[in-house]
């Protein structure tokens, strides 16, 4: 029996799963205007072990959303993900926060835009097919009128920056599922079992989140 606990935590939604052999058998996440992942995390997982009756002692992994995303999120994330695989002596396993949100979309007719919030025009996106098979790897892009003009196949836009691209992006086949802003630790369950069942293990003592971007330290400008 595998127990992976996983935690997401790279946007505003603070979610944090346990399934039992792939399976959701415990969920608990909140997506709030700022950023409670500092207050919520920890409580979270302790209330997920106490619904699913487990002890920390029980999990085999725990799995992190690896990114890209929020800076400080990820840090959270990522450093309470090690911090519990050091104590319990398990693996770490890291997830792309991309595919964990492509993963809540299945389709026949097109391919799937995940889209995470970035400043003002910009996004970190990828492109994958109805199946979940990356097609377009991630990358940090300024959204304009001509984006993603490369594609002839309909196109499903997920994620939190969905009402500022869909100003520009006025192409036929582009569809804008609005109910989908963030990734989840429920998704993360089904891709963190695979990677676990894989070996694709992370090095602990050296594992980063995936930032995309360096991460941009701006100072007031002093009062003359």
């Amino acid at each position: 029996m595998t127990y992976i606990l996983n935690i997401e935590t790279a946007t505003r939604n603070c979610s944090v799963s346990i399934a039992r052999n792939g399976e959701v058998i415990t969920l608990k996440e909140i997506a709030e205007s700022g950023y409670s992942h500092a207050e919520k995390l920890h409580v979270f997982i302790e209330e997920a072990l106490l619904e699913s009756q487990l002890r920390f002692a029980d999990l085999s992994a725990v799995a992190v959303s690896q990114g890209p995303g929020s800076y400080t999120g990820l840090r959270i994330g990522v450093s309470a993900a090690k911090g519990l695989c050091y104590a319990l002596n398990i693996p770490l396993i890291a997830v792309d926060t991309l595919a964990v949100l492509a993963a809540q979309v299945q389709v026949s007719d097109g391919l799937v835009v995940p889209m995470i919030d970035a400043r003002r025009m910009e996004v970190y996106s990828a492109v994958y097919d109805g199946q979940g098979q990356l097609v377009r790897k991630v990358e940090a892009q300024i959204i304009d009128e001509n984006s993603f003009s490369d594609y002839s196949q309909k196109l499903y836009f997920i994620g939190d920056c969905q009402a500022k691209c869909q100003e520009v992006l006025k192409g036929e086949n582009h569809q804008f599922l609005s109910e989908i802003e963030f990734p989840s630790a429920r998704e993360m369950a089904a891709l963190s079992h695979q990677k676990m069942m894989q070996n694709t293990l992370e090095d602990l003592a050296y594992f980063e989140p995936f930032y995309l971007k360096d991460f941009m330290v701006t100072t007031a400008k002093k009062q003359q």
